[in-house]
C-alpha cells in the first residue's frame, strides 16, 4: 500500500502552512533523509525530509499551493515492489486545504484514553496541548493509517518514545481509536477585521493590498487573542545604565576580545538573574494550575520580512555574557535567514522585545502566549536626574514589564523590577 506523505505540523501554532517547492518530483527515487520540499510555516521556510524509502509515485499538492492544511496528503510514496497500479483507489481527499478566507478547522482536542480491560498496552495520559508526543516515524505512519491516536498510547521505548510494537498492542486491545471530537466551547466574539470591500475604505486613497502571509495571520490571531483573553498589567522603571555601559566598553575593549556585546546581551543576562531570583516571575497560567519553570530560557523577540519571530536562549541562567552575545547574534541571524529549525524558537518562559536601537524611549507589549511576562526595553539617552539633592544627568533606559495577572500578582512584578534595577545598575552582579 503507498505511504502516505502528510503535511507537517513544523510548529506548535502551525495549522497550515504553503507548499513552496518540490525537491523531488513524481518517478524520482527516495531515501530516507532526502529533503522532499520546502514548507512554509507560520514561522520561516523549512525543509522536510523523507523519513521512508521508495518511489515518489503521485503529488497530489502542486508546488507553490497554499493555505494547505496540516496533516493532509501531499504526495504518495510507492513502497518496493509496487507501481503506479497502487495508486488506484487511495483516498487523498485529505489534502484538500480551506479556501482562501476562511478559516482552517480548529485542531480536535486531544481525547481522554477510554477505559478499557486490562490490554498489554496501557492507555496514556493525553500530552497537554502542545507538547511533543515522541514517536518513531514507522509508528506515526501506521498510527495515521489506522486512525489511531498517539496521545492515548504510552510508549515502551527509550524516554517513552511510542514505536510500533506499542501500536500493534494498542490495535489489539482498541485503544487510541479516534471518535468523535467534542463540540468546542464557542469563543467569545470578537470584532471582524474589515475586508478590502469593505465600504469604510471607500472613500480612502489609492492603496496597495499586500496579501497577508501565513506568517502575518497567526501572529494576528495570537496576538489578538492575548490581548483580549490574558489580563495585562505593566509596570515601568528607570533604569541607570552609566556603570554598565562602562564595563561593556572595557569588556569589548579588552585587547583579543573575539566578541562585541551588546546592551540586550546585558539585559538577557541581567533579565535571567532576576527571575531566578523572583521565580514566581517565570510562570505561566493554566485552568489547572500555575507552572513555576525550573529553568529560564528567554525568547528574545527578532523582527522579519513579513513579521516576528522569537528564537529561544535556552537557559540563559547559567551562560555567561560572551556566550549569550553569541547564541543571540546566531539566533538573530538564522531567523532572518528561515532557517530556524523548531527546536529553536519553540518553548520560552518570558520574553524580550528590544526597541531601544529606534530611539524608541518606551512603549507596552503585548505577552506571548503561554508565557507569562515580556520585558520591554527602551533606548537609553542622556537625562536629567537628581542626585544627593542636586541636579545630574545620566544615561537612562526605560524597562516595561507586562505580566498576565492570572499567575503574576503585582507584589512580584515589582520585586522583579525591583532586583532587575539592581542588577543592571551594578553590573558586578552580573559576574557573580
Amino acid at each position: 500500500m503507498p505511504i502516505k506523505i502528510l503535511m507537517p505540523a513544523l510548529s506548535p501554532t502551525m495549522t497550515e502552512g504553503n507548499l513552496a517547492k518540490w525537491h523531488k518530483q513524481e518517478g524520482d527515487t527516495v531515501e530516507s533523509g532526502d529533503v522532499l520540499a520546502e514548507i512554509e510555516t507560520d514561522k520561516a521556510t523549512m525543509e522536510v525530509e523523507a523519513v521512508d524509502e521508495g518511489v515518489l509515485g503521485k503529488i497530489v499538492v502542486p508546488e507553490g499551493a497554499s493555505d494547505v492544511a496540516v496533516n493532509s496528503v501531499i504526495a504518495l510514496l510507492l513502497e518496493d515492489g509496487e507501481d503506479a497500479s497502487a495508486l488506484d483507489g487511495v483516498d487523498t481527499s485529505a489534502a484538500v486545504a480551506a479556501p482562501t478566507g476562511e478559516a482552517p478547522p480548529a485542531p480536535a482536542p486531544e481525547p481522554t484514553a477510554p477505559t478499557a480491560d486490562p490490554a498489554p498496552a496501557p492507555a496514556a495520559a493525553p500530552a497537554p496541548s502542545g507538547e511533543r508526543i515522541f514517536a518513531s516515524p514507522l509508528a506515526r505512519r501506521i498510527a495515521g493509517q489506522e486512525g489511531l491516536e498517539l496521545a492515548a498510547i504510552a510508549g515502551s521505548g527509550p524516554r517513552g518514545r511510542i514505536v510500533k510494537r506499542d501500536i500493534d498492542a494498542a490495535m489489539a486491545a482498541g485503544i487510541g481509536k479516534a471518535g468523535a471530537a467534542p463540540a468546542a466551547s464557542p469563543a467569545p466574539a470578537a470584532a471582524a477585521a474589515p475586508t478590502i470591500d469593505d465600504p469604510v475604505f471607500a472613500n480612502m486613497p489609492e492603496f496597495d493590498a499586500v496579501e497577508n502571509s501565513t506568517m502575518r495571520k497567526v501572529i494576528a490571531t495570537r496576538l489578538t487573542g492575548s490581548a483580549r483573553d490574558v489580563p495585562h498589567f505593566n509596570t515601568s522603571a528607570d533604569i541607570e545604565i552609566d556603570a554598565l555601559m562602562a564595563m561593556r566598553k572595557e569588556l569589548n575593549g579588552r585587547e583579543g576580545a573575539d566578541y562585541k556585546i551588546s546592551v540586550n546581551d546585558f539585559v538577557i543576562k541581567a533579565v535571567a538573574i532576576a527571575l531566578k531570583r523572583c521565580p514566581d516571575v517565570n510562570a505561566a497560567y493554566t485552568d489547572d494550575a500555575i507552572l513555576k519553570f525550573k529553568r529560564v530560557d528567554i525568547s528574545m523577540a527578532v523582527a522579519i520580512d513579513g513579521g516576528l519571530i522569537t528564537p529561544v536562549i535556552k537557559d540563559a541562567g547559567s551562560l555567561g555574557l560572551a556566550a549569550i552575545s553569541e547564541q543571540a547574534k546566531e539566533l538573530a541571524g538564522k531567523a532572518r535567514d528561515g532557517k530556524l529549525q523548531p527546536e529553536e524558537f519553540q518553548g520560552g518562559t518570558f520574553s524580550i522585545s528590544n526597541l531601544g536601537m529606534f530611539g524608541v524611549k518606551s512603549f507596552n507589549s503585548i505577552i506571548n502566549p503561554p508565557q507569562g511576562g515580556i520585558l520591554s526595553v527602551g533606548a537609553g539617552e542622556q537625562r536629567p536626574v537628581v542626585k544627593d539633592g542636586a541636579l545630574a544627568v545620566a544615561t537612562v533606559m526605560t524597562l516595561t514589564l507586562a505580566v498576565d495577572h492570572r499567575c503574576i500578582d503585582g507584589a512580584a512584578a515589582a520585586g522583579f523590577m525591583k532586583e532587575l534595577k539592581g542588577i543592571l545598575e551594578d553590573p558586578l552582579q552580573l559576574m557573580l
